[in-house]
């Protein structure tokens, strides 16, 4: 199992579309769901669909995709949306995706590389909005609960059983695509959440807080971006 990049992501948003989600509530205590005795496959199909019926999720952690470190902290919300923060290449901002738009905030090291340096003098501590189908679309699929998990999870090769262990105190089983060079972590106890994906190389990816309380912020006096492309 391996984050998978979309392949017309921009140098911005570079694979951030990145793997699929989520952690659970229950306790290392509780009992055992059945997980333990199930195949790869089963485990597999067992977390999607835990993870499909989530109303929010945190997702947190780092990858190197075509040999670039990304990482990510995002709330998503089902249906609704997600905000948080991205560092891609050293390079900081703030994303946050509701209501088919998309809002972004960065450095000025962000802004200069998204508009140039003069441009990045003006909207430095702004926020730019564009359409989710738009110029952001490939960073859409982060602030997209659905799009996350299908891209998380859905993106294998074949599977195997691994060893088994402890994340964020959660008992789990662990499924594993040597191919591709992840390790799956799915709850053994409670809902069957995925809890993390271990990716060979050192990337991490932890999903918490499921189905917490989780309110999206719009930001106010946003630029649009059509507003800047059409007065160059």
């Amino acid at each position: 199992m391996r984050p998978r990049l979309s392949p017309s992501a921009s140098p911005l948003a570079l694979a951030l579309a990145s793997a699929a989600l989520l952690a659970g509530c229950a306790g290392a205590g509780a009992s055992g769901n059945g997980l333990t005795a199930d195949s790869p496959a089963q485990i597999v199909a067992a977390a999607q669909a835990a993870a499909s019926a989530a109303a929010s999720v945190r997702v947190s952690g780092s990858i190197v995709s075509e040999g670039k470190p990304i990482s990510i902290n995002m709330e998503l919300v089902a249906r609704q949306g997600g905000q948080g923060r991205v560092v891609l290449k050293g390079i900081r901002f703030r994303l946050v995706g509701v209501d088919g738009a998309v809002y972004v905030s960065g450095s000025t090291a962000f802004y200069t590389r998204f508009a140039g340096a003069a441009a990045a003098r003006v909207m430095r501590g702004k926020w730019l909005k564009g359409a989710q189908s738009g110029a952001f679309r490939s960073l859409a699929s982060l602030t997209r609960l659905g799009s996350l998990l299908g891209s998380a999870l859905s993106d294998h090769g074949p599977l195997s059983r691994a060893a088994g262990a402890t994340v964020e105190g959660r008992r789990a089983v662990a499924v594993s695509d040597a191919p591709r060079g992840g390790t799956l972590y799915v709850a053994s106890t409670g809902t069957p959440y995925p809890l993390e994906i271990v990716e060979r190389g050192g990337g991490r990816l932890v999903f918490a807080r499921w189905n917490q309380a989780v309110t999206l912020s719009v930001p106010t006096d946003a630029i649009n971006i059509h507003q800047l492309q059409s007065g160059r």
